[in-house]
């Protein structure tokens, strides 16, 4: 663990099993730390995904199933985390969804869904991690936000509603844990290339006559000036150097990494 804290063994990373969330994992494997994964899927291939993680590392991972959307399960996964490994040093709030929608026909229970997972799932999570973080006066909480958490785009009213949340959620706790050893920090990823967006290129190449570099240029990067996703390699690099001795003193900030999304 040459760049991480000695202290931090175990991480807790929601929705993980895909994605920026399992590159953070894998990233945080990578420096020795025992893994608790989180998300939906196929359980032969979350199992597979869980085996070669823990075989290319030598770390302990498990997963728990728990869903975002219900507080109950989430302070239940904390809780069996720690008794699998004896603490959650690192949690990553990862888990998030999307839904577009005018917001007069904006249904309401993707609404509800929205805001528990994208936001209230984090604050279960954080307040079942705290006592035990503060008892330590040592921990790491790392909330994926968006470039949305620092700006708007229509027709996305919860997402962009979730996302501001967890930019003042992340404000406000890390005022509260100033003094205990832990930091809070929200990453903000303009796009990033994942398999959720590789598989929308072909439905919108169909929708609105472009190619595939049309849609990925004039669509998806409209707003990123660089013309360039970001990878799931440099979110979780990130994530990794918010964990480290060197950003102790990094707390209460939400980070933009969006090729100058948020500069314009």
């Amino acid at each position: 663990m040459s760049q991480m804290n000695k202290i931090a063994r175990n991480a807790l990373v929601t929705g993980s099993t895909s994605g920026i969330g399992l590159a953070i994992a894998r990233a945080l494997a990578a420096q020795g730390l025992n893994i608790t994964l989180n998300g939906f899927g196929d359980a032969a291939e979350i199992e597979s995904l869980r085996q070669a993680i823990e075989a290319e590392f030598a770390v302990k991972v498990r997963y728990s199933a728990a869903d975002m959307r219900d507080g109950g399960a989430i302070a239940i996964m904390v809780e069996e985390a720690t008794a699998a490994f004896g603490s959650v040093d690192v949690l990553v709030n990862n888990a998030g969804i999307q839904f577009v929608s005018p917001v007069e026909e904006f249904p309401l229970d993707k609404w509800d869904q929205i805001i528990a997972i994208n936001l209230s799932a984090a604050f279960h999570a954080t307040r079942a991690v705290v006592p035990q973080m503060k008892g330590r006066r040592w921990g790491r909480i790392i909330n994926t936000a968006s470039a949305h958490a620092l700006v708007a785009s229509p027709f996305k009213s919860a997402y962009v509603a979730a996302k501001h949340g967890i930019a003042g959620f992340t404000k406000s706790v890390a005022l509260e844990l100033a003094t205990f050893g832990i930091t809070i920090n929200s990453i903000c990823p303009g796009y990033v290339w994942t398999p959720l967006v590789e598989r929308q290129i072909p439905d919108t190449m169909k929708a609105r006559g472009l190619t595939e570099e049309q849609v990925k240029r004039d669509v998806m990067l409209a707003a990123q000036p660089t013309k360039e996703f970001v990878t799931v390699e440099q979110v979780a690099a990130l994530a990794v150097f918010l964990c480290s001795d060197a950003a102790a003193q990094i707390t209460g900030s939400n980070m933009a990494m969006d090729g100058g999304w948020t500069a314009q």
